[in-house]
């Protein structure tokens, strides 16, 4: 019984989910079920869990469930002879113990041997567990386990708690009913196909059957099916509108999350609202109605959008017409919020961040682009950028958030102070760097494309990154609520990939002295150290070995351009068949001079050198030191690295046949001395005592 392999579907059937959560419990879900039947044996590496979710419902559909669990032989070893027996051969009380924990008397124990002694050993087959009763208990913890973040009570509170009610549950291995409670509903095999477009219960025979029964009833419940339906659809009415929609990834799993049958509808705007800013246009229709925007073959934004609705209709006039009129108005709203905001002054707006708050210790929003300003003009040679550009645009980077329109959509900031300051008349380059300074907003964002932009965007993180540390409001476990995480990796990211050379100690030592709050030294260490390790995660995830970034880094970079290109350079030269042997020498200065107390810093004296391996390795140093300060000035990191391999059989003499800790405290000191030479060579470009080999 236990070798038939069946199918399993479980569904949990209940009123409208939040879209928004709607794809993380359906994988969690799945991926939940699946986890608990590996773990309990019923399921192998070749069954296949398919998760279903649409507004009403989550649901999984396991492939190759076992019936029963295989049986299982229980194995446990039990005290050593010597300690289970009295020298009267009576079992002593660690036997008894042992014997009743495995439910046999002691004489129905084993005795097993080897060459590390004899002990009681109990030996058994337990029998498999029906699937029937493992089932309830995998679905009980899966449910337990859901990431939601507020669960509800409904009815007389008795049914248990969950994200949204429970209506229904099928549960279903092969073609019987599992006899399992959830939510204090029995499951059975009756499930539920769209609110409006059908009556009555859906039947489901067998698990196979599930997907096809609900498309009978107006349910595509296969989430990512339901997708690609609706982005078909909005593709097939744009080009019928002569456009083609713009589609955000996350409205579209949002929309996929709210309809269960998905048709579009394509309406139109008057094209008087085409002045208002297309980017309010676009945000309006996504953020509001959860409309999808149309353009032309040019990239201009066009008098029409296309809804999703649930539902089939014959009467698409009425539908349309009703979601015209409601745009209309969130229009006629925007509208006037943009030409409110045109007719203030920027310098108003200006002024008006002066009483907007960013954080209560560190000052307002005038206070903390004041502080960005000086920031970015101490970078501006950096990024190769205008210092008037840079200072302008710093003074009215932040003045958009005082206005009415980023008040309505958040997501606008920069966006809009660009708009205004155009309409103003200020310089393209400084209305671009007020957008530009906000980017990357997130992992994987666009980075700022000019040296104005690039200068604030730094400026705007290393301000924000010193000035929380110094309140000590820093990031503690998975809480980053003023997104530290996402400064941190957005200046490594524009320093690396945009090549913007400057002192990382010296900046955050002037952002440090611009707070208005005193940040003491142990402090900036940990900021200090908080954006290394933002930067150990990114070049790692860029693919580069371990071993290798902490070699880099445990030179404390200053320059994080620089950190990326010597990691380059040792990544290329990882095969030279001298490597190895020159970490473990690094290894063994690095141990010397640390039991000696000292770095080996001394000036080495040529009179003190007597052995002939120490006097030829110092003539060598002398050669390959001056080539390693020459080359690691030139940035050759590669060729810097194959020449300090070139000491390889130096090395080996010398510490083979030259006893550094010499008796006599003067040649002891010179040899140290040495010592020290040769871990500044090999340390020129990394600490090579890092790799790993």
């Amino acid at each position: 019984m236990s070798g038939e392999r069946q199918a399993l579907l479980i569904e949990i059937g209940t009123e409208e989910l939040p879209p928004k959560s709607l794809p993380a419990l359906r994988d969690a879900f799945a991926g939940g079920i699946a986890a608990g039947l590996r773990d309990a044996g019923l399921v192998d590496d070749t069954a296949t869990a398919q998760p279903f979710a649409s507004p009403r419902r989550i649901a999984v559909l396991v492939s190759g469930v076992l019936q029963r669990q295989p049986d299982q032989q229980q194995q446990r070893r039990g005290p050593a002879i010597a300690a289970a027996f009295d020298d009267q051969g009576n079992p002593t009380r660690a036997a008894l113990g042992f014997a009743k924990s495995c439910g046999v008397e002691v004489a129905a124990l084993e005795r097993l041997s080897n060459d590390q002694g004899e002990w009681l050993h109990y030996s058994a087959q337990v029998p498999g567990r029906e699937a029937a009763q493992i089932v309830p208990d995998v679905l009980a913890s899966t449910l337990a386990a859901l990431p939601i973040a507020r669960r509800m009570r409904w009815g007389d509170g008795s049914a248990g708690e969950f994200v949204r009610p429970v209506h229904w549950v099928v549960a279903l291995l092969g073609e019987q009913v599992l006899p399992l409670e959830a939510y204090g509903l029995r499951a059975d095999r009756v499930s539920r196909g769209h609110r409006f477009l059908t009556e009555g219960p859906v039947t489901i025979h067998r698990p196979g059957d599930y997907e096809q029964a609900l498309v009978n009833a107006f349910v595509v419940p296969d989430f990512d099916q339901r997708r690609d339906l609706i982005r078909d659809q909005l593709a097939r009415g744009a080009r019928q509108a002569g456009g083609e929609a713009l589609v955000d990834e996350d409205l579209l799993d949002e929309v996929t999350s709210l309809v269960e049958w998905p048709r579009t509808v394509t309406g139109g705007f008057d094209d008087e609202f085409l002045q208002v800013a297309p980017e309010v246009l676009i945000a309006t229709m996504q953020d509001h109605q959860k409309y999808f925007a149309l353009r032309d073959s040019e990239g201009g934004l066009l008098p029409r959008f296309i809804t999703v609705i649930n539902m089939e209709t014959s009467d698409a006039a009425l539908i349309r017409a009703g979601n015209e009129r409601v745009l209309r108005a969130r229009f006629n709203d925007a509208r006037f919020f943009w030409r409110s905001d045109l007719a203030t002054p920027l310098e108003e707006l200006v002024d008006g961040t002066r009483t907007l708050t960013f954080q209560n210790e560190l000052g307002s929003v005038h206070d903390k682009a004041v502080r960005m300003t000086e920031l970015g003009a101490a970078l501006a040679a950096a990024c190769g950028a205008d210092m008037a550009t840079v200072t302008r645009a710093g003074a009215l980077a932040k003045a958009d958030l005082v206005s009415r329109m980023v008040f309505e959509f958040t997501d606008l900031q920069g966006v809009m102070g660009q708009h205004y300051a155009r309409h103003a008349g200020e310089q393209e380059a400084v209305a671009v760097a007020i957008t530009e300074h906000y980017l990357p907003r997130f992992a994987g964002d666009l980075l700022p494309s000019t040296p104005a932009g690039t200068a604030l965007a730094l400026a705007d993180r290393l301000d924000t990154l010193a000035g929380i540390f110094a309140i000590g409001a820093q990031p503690t476990g998975d809480k980053d609520p003023f997104g530290l995480r996402r400064a941190a990796l957005g200046v490594i990211r524009i320093a690396v990939e945009r090549c913007v050379e400057f002192d990382l100690d010296a900046l955050l030592s002037l952002a440090r002295e611009q707070l208005p709050v005193r940040m003491d030294d142990a402090v900036a260490a940990d900021l200090r150290q908080f954006i290394i390790d933002r930067l150990r995660g990114y070049l790692a995830g860029r693919g580069f070995r371990g071993d290798s970034i902490e070699a880099v880094l445990a030179l404390a970079p200053r320059s994080l351009p620089d950190a990326v290109r010597r990691l380059e350079a040792l990544e290329s030269v990882r095969g030279h068949p001298d490597l190895d042997q020159l970490a473990a020498m690094d290894k063994r200065t690095r141990n010397i001079l640390a039991k000696a107390g000292g770095d080996g810093r001394e000036t080495i004296d040529d009179a003190l050198l007597v052995d002939p391996a120490e006097k030829a390795l110092a003539q060598a140093l002398a050669r390959v030191g001056a080539d390693l300060q020459r080359q690691v000035a030139q940035g050759a990191y590669a060729a810097a690295l194959n020449r300090a391999a070139d000491l390889a059989p130096l090395l080996t003499a010398f510490f083979d046949e030259v006893l550094v800790m010499a008796e006599e405290s003067e040649l002891r000191r010179n040899r140290l001395a040495l010592v020290g030479a040769i871990r500044s060579c090999l340390t020129a470009v990394a600490d090579l005592a890092h790799l790993q080999g």
